[in-house]
């Protein structure tokens, strides 16, 4: 699950104008901005399956990032701290959905190793991975819908707003796909620091909305 993730981040802006696209692709992929920070500290731990053709990686530990409990806590964080800042109840609401929208839509498609709270936890995961093709239609058409909703809920204010959107949607594909064809990832260390390029969708979330405006 990764332009998924995008996709519901897309859609939330319908539901809260106030937010920039950029702090939702932060709220919706915060596990994952934070696991490669983890993996690189030997916080967190995964191995790497190359013979494993359907998901070459097998996440040993994440319960910081990837937990129910955790990923709660960090959506309360999330909407308090909105909440305090612009007194604006959905918009704060909607934050925090968005940083628990990414365990949920996790256990749709990984296997049973997403834990319900540090420590001794049993582990749950749906498994959509087990049929890719499945699962690739099911994320596309997430980001589709969640694409369509934010041009319903935004407009260009001058031409880079349009532009610029387009270059966001290629790169998210692009990277998507590469993400899907190349081999498996060398070392843990190459995943941490690879990871961290999902920044740069943030940086251009932030960018393309200040080109944008609510409708």
């Amino acid at each position: 699950m990764v332009i998924g993730h995008y996709g519901f981040g897309f859609g939330a802006k319908k539901y809260a104008p106030k937010l920039s696209l950029g702090m939702i692709f932060i709220a919706v992929q915060f596990a994952d901005l934070l696991w490669p920070d983890l993996l690189l500290l030997h916080v967190e731990k995964v191995s790497i399956q190359p013979g494993n053709a359907k998901f070459p990686l097998d996440f040993i530990y994440y319960p910081f990032t990837h937990s129910l409990a955790m990923s709660f806590l960090a959506a309360a964080i999330f909407s308090s701290v909105c909440w305090l800042i612009n007194k604006d109840i959905r918009t704060a609401i909607v934050l925090g959905i968005c940083v628990f929208s990414h365990w949920v839509l996790d256990l749709v498609v990984h296997g049973p190793d997403l834990p319900l709270y540090p420590g001794a936890s049993p582990k749950v995961g749906l498994g959509l991975w087990n049929w890719p093709w499945l699962a690739a239609l099911a994320e596309g058409a997430l980001f589709i819908i969640g694409m369509a909703f934010y041009l319903q809920a935004t407009k260009a204010k001058k031409p880079s707003g349009t532009w610029g959107f387009w270059l966001m949607i290629i790169l998210l594909v692009v990277g998507h796909v590469a993400g899907l064809l190349s081999p498996p990832p060398s070392t843990v260390n190459a995943i941490g620091w690879g990871t961290q390029a999902l920044w740069i969708y943030v940086a251009l979330g932030f960018w393309v909305d200040r080109n944008r405006e609510p409708v």
